[in-house]
């Protein structure tokens, strides 16, 4: 194999943190069982997040971010994996602490990868990437506690990121309609084009605050944002309704009260897709790939998803930090 590969690396000076592409070799990677050649990987929050210093992603520079990473595996000293094998692997410490898939090679514990189904390109397993996979995620943890489409209409909060465009077009090929919110303006046009019946601003889910209960609109919600809107948006659950929360983008405290939980039974879901096992993660990967890629993903993946190559991700991070992008960041390699 090759002994070279092209990075993008993160590197700290006295004036701040410094992108540039570089030339690594194999042995500069962190130890692990597999190594594979990536082909695509994906740009998200906790990647711009590490790309500009923060302590709290990333402890140690020089560094390569990406935490999402598919391609082909080259070598292993594990035995359920051989060169040639089709894989993607996506949270744990990989582009955290650990060279990251904003390279072309990576190295990485056993414990860490996953097949990549075969009907699933590795370009299109990094269209999903960590947001797409919350995405399903927090979709069939609903449908696990019994949400159907007749039950009524289900609200996806911060619709125009990564994780809630993808959720929107899950649930909407998926029989339920939508009804998406966005703290952004201009957007309704790609959020009905992904699948909601409607969109609403995200101030209207903050009206009424100061009551214990607000009248029940949402059999179920899919909740990318925390803070203040989640803890509004529990008083609006339906009874019996769920809410899967995935992420804390309008903040990480929740104020609320026991009466959506005792008064409507309401029931609050957490999900988590970095530290799961990994029977589950392939479970799901299984799931995207056989059963969710449906007919008019390429449609909506033209319309979501941007690609990139190594020498954009600079600007591209810093659209993200700025809260500027909408839908996904696709990185060739």
């Amino acid at each position: 194999m090759t002994n070279t590969f092209k990075a993008f690396l993160v590197t700290e000076s006295d004036s701040g943190f410094d992108h540039s592409i570089v030339e690594r070799k194999t042995e500069e990677l962190p130890a692990g069982d597999v190594v594979i050649d990536v082909e695509y990987s994906s740009l998200n929050y906790k990647d711009a997040l590490s790309a500009s210093g923060n302590r709290g992603v990333t402890r140690k520079y020089p560094h390569v971010p990406g935490i999402d990473a598919a391609g082909t595996v080259v070598s292993s000293t594990d035995s359920h994996y051989k060169p040639g094998d089709a894989v993607i692997v996506t949270g744990y410490d990989l582009g955290m602490n650990t060279s990251g898939g904003f390279a072309g090679r990576i190295r990485v514990p056993a414990n860490w990868v996953v097949y990549r189904p075969d009907n699933l390109s590795a370009e299109n397993a990094m269209a999903f990437g960590t947001a797409g996979f919350t995405a399903a995620m927090s979709v069939d943890t609903l449908l696990q506690v019994g949400i159907s489409p007749e039950q009524g209409p289900v609200l996806v909060t911060g619709a125009t990121g990564g994780v809630g465009i993808i959720a929107v077009w899950l649930l909407h090929n998926l029989g339920f309609t939508v009804v998406a919110s966005t703290g952004k303006t201009g957007h309704e046009e790609l959020l009905k084009a992904a699948g909601a019946s409607s969109v609403v601003q995200r101030e209207t889910l903050l009206e009424n605050a100061n009551r214990p209960m607000n009248k029940p609109q949402w059999a179920a919600a899919v909740d990318t944002v925390g803070g203040a809107v989640l803890g509004n948006l529990l008083k609006s659950i339906q009874y019996g309704g769920s809410v899967a929360c995935c992420g804390m983008v309008a903040g990480n405290d929740l104020n609320t009260s026991v009466f959506p939980f005792i008064l409507r039974g309401v029931n609050l879901l957490g999900v988590d897709s970095v530290e799961l096992p990994l029977d589950v993660k392939q479970d799901i990967w299984n799931m995207i790939g056989k059963q969710w890629l449906f007919p008019n993903f390429g449609e909506f993946k033209q319309k979501t998803t941007q690609t990139i190559g190594l020498e954009q991700l600079p600007e591209a991070i810093a659209q993200v930090l700025k809260g500027q992008h909408t839908g996904r960041y696709l990185v060739k390699i």
